[in-house]
Formats: C-alpha cells, structure tokens, sequence
C-alpha cells in the first residue's frame, strides 16, 4: 500500500447519472435480520458489508458501485471502512464518498457507516498507534474524504503499547463531544486490554458502543474471555474475517485459484493451506452440503447462530457473492448432532 499522498483515484463512466438512476428498493427492510449492539438504541444488520478489499484505486468503480447499491436494497445499511482501506491507502473512503454523492447519500439517515484509526496511514511518528493527535487528525481526514460531517461508529484500531489507554480512550469520548462520532468502539483488543478501555470510557460518559474481533470457525480465541466480557458490558460484537480470509469458502476445495488471495499472498499465503486444513474445509462442506448450504453460508450461519455476536462482516467482490453470502439467514439454526461434527473437525 502507498501513502495518502499517492491517491489516484480510476475514475470510469457509470452509463449516465447515477444520482438520477438509483432508489433504493423499496422492500429493502423485509428480509434483513436486525440484531441490538449490546445494551445501545443501535440495531445492525445480522450481515454487514466491510470495505477493506475491493473498493480500492485498483478496483472497478462501477463494480463497487453496483455492490453498494445492492447491499444497500438487501438491507444492509451499516458500512464499515478504515482509513487506510484501500489499496491505496485512503482510496476506500474515497471511493464510498463517490457513492455517497452518486445517490446513496440520499439515505444518509438509514445508514450506519464507521471508520477506523490506528494501523499506518501516513509517514512519521504521528501516522499511527494510539495518540490522541493521530486519533483526530486520522478522523478529519477521513470525514473529508467522504464527504460526511460525522461517523456513526469511530474505531480504535488497535491498542497502542506506548500510549497510555487514558489518552486514546480520552480522544474517543471527546470525538464524540465534539459531534464528528455519534459512537465510538475498539477493535482488536484482548480482554484484558477491552476491560481496561471500558472502564476509561465509562469514566468519561461515553460508552464504547461495540468491539469489532476477528473471529471464524478457524480462529476462536475471542471465546473464552472476550466474547463472556462482552456480553456481561453490554457491549455488542462484529466479527470480521468471518470466512478466514476465504478458507471458508468453496475456493479451496479443488486447489488454490490463480486469482485467490493465498496465490498473490494477500493476507493469506500458500503455506497456510496445509493437508489438514484442506481436509477439514472438505469435511466442513460435506456437513454445510447436508444442510443445503455452502460452506461460506454455514460458516457465517455459524457465527450468527451465537447470541455474543451482532453482525459479521463480509466483503465482496461481485453482486453474485454478495447475494450468495446473503443466503445465510436463510438458515442459522444448527441441530446437536452437526454443532457436535462440527465441533469435532475443529478440534
């Protein structure tokens, strides 16, 4: 990934004005699942759609677009981005401000949209971690990037070992005072480090509204402590990488796809697709094949099937794996029997 300075955004016509064409449809709200994020007024869509890979300068705008629109007619209406989403950094809340003004923006106050702060987003010793100059320079920019006056959700993206969490948490809670946040979460922190954050937050009168932990049928470990802690807060859940970077999915079952992320080693590389991974993906998908579902489906049925979790993050990179990622909710009800198969091929 590049700097912000190195944004060129491919710009491509969309067949006329998109303003004028897209309305959203109107039976947008009948199928979705809506789930209460923790003890909050805030409903979230049981799937939520994460801009992190395919909305980026490398990406086909009418592609996205299209997707965003979709989304939105399923009933998705939160939309999850971070600063340095992209690639190129900044390039993702680029692009979503477009869609925004190309007519999704209409429906502003139907929709939920966070940002993030805290992994690298430009040179020097103020381009990331925790301080409080960072924090809101990082969320300035952003908003102007979208074109927004505010952010329903700003995230900590990470917890800073060096500064002090009184600094970062305070930033947060004056984010919010200061109108540019109506909430604010945290995102991969540990129990411990969660417990510590919500007890600041508290302090200062802003609850921490939601924590955002990767978490799939491959990766747990927010099981034992976080997800209990959590609950007990009243502080809701959104998992991201729900399908393990797509090892949940039908993509490895016949090899590694010259286009899938393991063969260019994005976030993923070939040696993370050993034998017994392998094996497993096949046993899972025998099981989600007797439920009449994907593998991809059942493992985000899976998540959704725990009361700890209020939605889970998906990306997409067409209308169809949109559509078919969707299929889900269809079915999120495991019988004894396969929560116990599928309890033994995890272990």
């Amino acid at each position: 990934m590049s700097p912000t300075e190195n944004i060129n955004l491919k710009l491509e016509p969309f067949g006329g004005n998109i303003a004028e064409k897209y309305t959203a449809d109107s039976n947008r709200y009948n199928d979705m699942i809506y789930r209460r994020c923790g003890r909050s007024g805030v409903l979230l869509p049981a799937i939520s759609l994460g801009l992190w890979h395919n909305f980026g300068t490398i990406d086909s705008f009418s592609n996205f677009i299209q997707i965003a629109h979709k989304a939105f007619d399923a009933g998705i209406t939160h939309f999850d981005l971070a600063n340095n989403y992209g690639p190129v950094y900044g390039s993702a809340e680029e692009n979503f401000g477009r869609i925004l003004k190309h007519g999704l923006g209409a429906y502003r106050d139907e929709l939920i949209i966070s940002t993030k702060a805290g992994y690298d987003m430009w040179a020097g010793p103020y381009g990331n971690l925790g301080s409080r100059k960072y924090l809101m320079a990082s969320l300035d920019q952003s908003l102007k990037r979208m074109g927004l006056d505010y952010v329903d959700i700003f995230y900590s993206h990470r917890p800073d070992p060096e500064t002090p969490f009184e600094e970062t948490m305070g930033a947060l809670a004056d984010i919010v005072r200061q109108g540019k946040a109506l909430y604010v979460g945290i995102s991969n922190y540990d129990a411990e480090q969660t417990q510590r954050a919500l007890e600041i937050l508290k302090e200062h009168r802003v609850p921490c509204l939601i924590h955002q932990a990767r978490y799939s049928m491959f990766d747990r470990w927010t099981e034992p402590e976080l997800l209990p802690l959590l609950k007990n807060e009243g502080v809701g859940m959104i998992a991201f990488s729900p399908l393990a970077q797509g090892l949940l999915s039908d993509k490895y079952l016949r090899g590694i796809p010259e286009n899938s992320r393991a063969a260019r080693s994005i976030s993923l590389t070939k040696n993370q697709i050993t034998p017994e991974i392998l094996e497993k993906i096949g046993q899972l998908n025998q099981i989600a094949s007797g439920r009449g579902q994907t593998l991809a489906e059942m493992a985000l049925a899976w998540l959704l099937r725990n009361e700890y979790v209020t939605s889970v993050l998906i990306g997409a990179s067409s209308v169809p794996q949109l559509l078919d990622n969707l299929k889900a909710l269809e079915n999120t009800q495991f019988s004894v029997g396969e929560l116990d198969k599928i309890e033994c091929i995890l272990k």
